[in-house]
């Protein structure tokens, strides 16, 4: 599956659920873990929890390996790393907090806030 392909798989699995404030990051050129860094905010633990298990759903069912997930047990930040996606579904607070959209430096015309329909 293409890279352009996967992300909309992600895009639609995010908005199944409803997630909000969706940031789209291109890192390719910044740094080599991975090319796209995707940060998705949930309403609650649970909200953030039930996000993060469509995603893994939609990603294994498109035959994705799915490389870790970190903080599904607590639901305030879920990490979930698909390789040449690392997407980041975090309660607003925590979000608030942490500000990863402002950790990269990257043009701000490379950042793409979008509904989740419009991530790909």
């Amino acid at each position: 599956m293409q890279n352009s392909e996967f992300r909309q798989v992600v895009a639609a699995a995010l908005d199944d659920l409803k997630a909000v404030d969706i940031v789209v990051l291109n890192v390719a050129g910044v740094t080599s873990i991975t090319d796209y860094m995707v940060i998705a905010s949930g309403t609650s633990d649970r909200h953030v929890r039930s996000i993060a298990d469509r995603v893994l759903d939609k990603a294994r069912q498109a035959g994705q390996t799915v490389l870790g997930v970190e903080g599904h047990e607590y639901g305030e930040w879920v990490l979930v790393d698909l390789g040449d996606i690392v997407l980041h579904i975090m309660q607003p607070r925590v979000r608030d907090y942490y500000k990863l959209e402002n950790l990269w430096n990257i043009d701000t015309r490379a950042r793409q806030p979008t509904d989740a329909g419009q991530a790909g």
